[in-house]
């Protein structure tokens, strides 16, 4: 009865955790209004689960009002592309505020970082940085944001050609790595000079650090991301429940 009960657990874990990552991936606007999921077979192929498990998931999604299920037609986002959740991003959230803003990219180089990757366990130390800014509509940035991200052969290329719709979760959705759970934290700190001129800000002006490694559901590394926020137009908010 022990075991029956564990494993029982571990399913309902399980298509809790799928549930949220299309949730993400729907509300971000990855996934749009009127498109048709991948099927079962492709979805539990992706997840490394059982069909029962994904349709457990999909129900999740159609209790929030995500997704309309079909029989014999699949399963349909519902979902109208307005921002839920401020933590989808920080464009999003911003947006969220009145505050629009656009980003410009610095650089993006294929290098080696032998330090992360040992940290993080990483079989390889090559990564594709990428480096941008944000800025608000007159110019102003208020932040600068660095990624790196695993250089696999789909992600090599993009020095080259650059990221998908400009955004760091569709060029890494597109090559097949969804963002599932991840470490962050957060610290004050002053900007070093190459930092301030990018920002257009005094040398050792206080910025907001974070540093956040993401990871797929089956986790696979997936993206490690340095942020310097302007404390003027960010805030960190946490709600603890017992």
């Amino acid at each position: 009865m022990r075991g029956a009960v564990a494993m029982m657990r571990r399913i309902s874990l399980k298509h809790e955790r799928i549930a949220r990552v299309l949730a993400r991936e729907i509300k971000s606007g990855v996934v749009r209004r009127g498109t048709q999921l991948p099927g079962e077979v492709e979805l539990a192929k992706r997840f490394s689960v059982s069909r029962n498990t994904v349709r457990a998931a999909l129900a999740v999604l159609a209790e929030d009002e995500l997704i309309a299920t079909h029989t014999g037609k699949g399963s349909y986002v519902l979902f109208d592309g307005r921002p839920l959740d401020g933590r989808l991003g920080w464009t999003h959230a911003l947006s969220e505020q009145g505050v629009e803003t656009r980003m410009r990219t610095v650089r993006i180089e294929l290098e080696e970082d032998a330090a992360l990757a040992a940290r993080l366990g990483l079989s390889s130390p090559e990564m594709v940085v990428i480096e941008r800014v944000r800025q608000l509509t007159d110019g102003t940035a208020i932040s600068l944001e660095r990624s790196r991200v695993p250089a696999i052969e789909s992600l090599r290329d993009l020095p080259e050609r650059g990221l998908d719709n400009g955004s760091i979760s569709v060029t890494l959705n597109r090559a097949g790595l969804y963002l599932d759970h991840c470490e962050q934290r957060l610290r004050g700190r002053p900007l070093t000079p190459v930092e301030a001129g990018h920002l257009a800000r005094p040398h050792g002006t206080w910025f907001l650090h974070t540093t956040r490694t993401s990871w797929t559901a089956t986790d696979t590394f997936a993206e490690h991301a340095d942020e310097l926020l302007d404390p003027t137009h960010y805030e960190l908010s946490l709600t603890y429940r017992s």
